[in-house]
């Protein structure tokens, strides 16, 4: 089994007594993780609970929790005794988290769980499990675990996080980034065969999430209007969200497509990005920018650009560094992306020196300093002043 970056923090906290709540996009990799932990504790005093499964929801849906209790008790699970359960897409019983606190509460137990919505499991949960639980978010695989998956020599990799343009490690990795451009970090789609065998994955993750992860949280039954937005957030990828027209070319009212592009982040299919704002310039626009998680599902949804496809890739790669803003003007004035408030990064499919120059001078109004151009493809003129899309991680 291959290790992801997070499975560190995870065992870190399988000792604590908190539930250990993990969350993300649909086949991310969240119950491989949560076996994963599961095969770590060392009582035997331990189960394993699909929520998926239908006689697994009904166990969760009985007249009482004392009948639950009971039946959890039947799977070989003895509540007199220290010890785990794990439960897996939690949030396909409602009433789930009153469950967990009940039994939390009565005998101290260790719950592991896994769900797909951030909105269920913040909020939901926040309001039932306050003050007992942790929640990690996992993401589609970063370059680096992308290279693991794929058995790739990595070693050195770490040295050049970050770095200016080296020509050596470009051709070295070249071939693999191009493939992580165009099908993304999802774990069964980077180990499939062939390219058809990819795109069916991809095909099937997106439809899994739209009828069995959105549909479920957000009751949704019109799934042929919740695609053709998704088709049209996809051909607007690295623009600000323009609800009136969106509700226009749809024909659904303009606080229903707020609720639904709400609804597809907080099931991690999107991800929007706010503009960095520092009270100089009254002119900062107030509209967020939208983004796919993963560039596998954001290229079998739409006919974006190449330079809108590696700017959605590079957003996916800064936004697990820290926090994620852009910068725009009303005069057209941007930059794409600042970092942690205090980073800005310019992409450029093939960078140059003058990219750079007025990179700097839009940074300085707002004192940011550090300031990086992030590049796919080496400049003809041989040019090395950025940092290559493979360096992010």
């Amino acid at each position: 089994m291959f290790t992801r970056k997070i499975f560190p923090s995870l065992l870190n906290h399988l000792e604590k007594k908190q539930v250990l709540v993990i969350t993300g996009l649909r086949r991310v990799g969240k119950s491989t993780a949560l076996k994963y932990l599961l095969a770590q504790v060392k009582t035997k005093n331990k189960v394993y609970i699909d929520l998926e499964r239908i006689e697994n929801r009904n166990l969760f849906q009985q007249d009482s929790y004392k009948e639950i209790e009971r039946a959890i008790e039947q799977l070989g699970f003895d509540f007199s005794t220290p010890g785990v359960i794990a439960i897996d897409e939690i949030q396909q019983v409602k009433n789930s988290a009153s469950i967990i606190k009940a039994l939390y509460d009565d005998y101290g137990t260790k719950f592991i769980v896994t769900g797909s919505s951030s909105f269920y499991l913040k909020n939901h949960f926040s309001e039932s499990l306050a003050g007992r639980k942790r929640i990690f978010e996992m993401y589609p695989l970063d370059f680096e675990e992308f290279l693991h998956f794929k058995e790739v020599d990595t070693k050195g990799i770490q040295k050049e996080k970050m770095k200016l343009f080296l020509p050596i490690y470009y051709s070295k990795y070249k071939i693999l980034y191009e493939e992580y451009i165009k099908f993304g970090g999802f774990p069964e789609v980077i180990l499939a065969q062939n390219e058809q065998d990819k795109i069916e994955y991809l095909k099937d993750i997106l439809d899994s999430h739209i009828e069995l992860d959105i549909k479920l949280l957000g009751d949704l039954s019109a799934s042929d209007v919740l695609y053709k937005l998704i088709l049209l957030l996809a051909n607007r990828v690295g623009s600000k969200i323009d609800y009136t027209k969106i509700s226009s070319l749809l024909g659904v009212n303009r606080n229903k497509v707020k609720e639904y592009i709400l609804l597809l982040e907080h099931t991690y299919l999107i991800k929007t990005v706010k503009p960095f704002t520092k009270g100089i310039d009254k002119e900062i626009s107030k509209q967020e920018k939208i983004f796919f998680t993963d560039n596998g599902l954001l290229q079998i949804c739409g006919q974006s650009s190449s330079g809108a496809i590696f700017e959605n890739i590079i957003a996916n790669q800064l936004y697990l560094l820290g926090e994620l803003n852009y910068y725009e003007k009303s005069s057209g004035t941007e930059i794409d992306f600042i970092l942690d408030k205090k980073i800005a990064f310019e992409v450029k499919e093939t960078p140059s020196d003058f990219d750079l120059k007025t990179l700097n001078r839009r940074a300085k109004p707002l004192e940011i300093d550090t300031t990086y151009l992030i590049g796919r493809n080496p400049a003809p003129s041989g040019y090395k002043e950025f940092i290559w899309g493979g360096n992010i991680f």
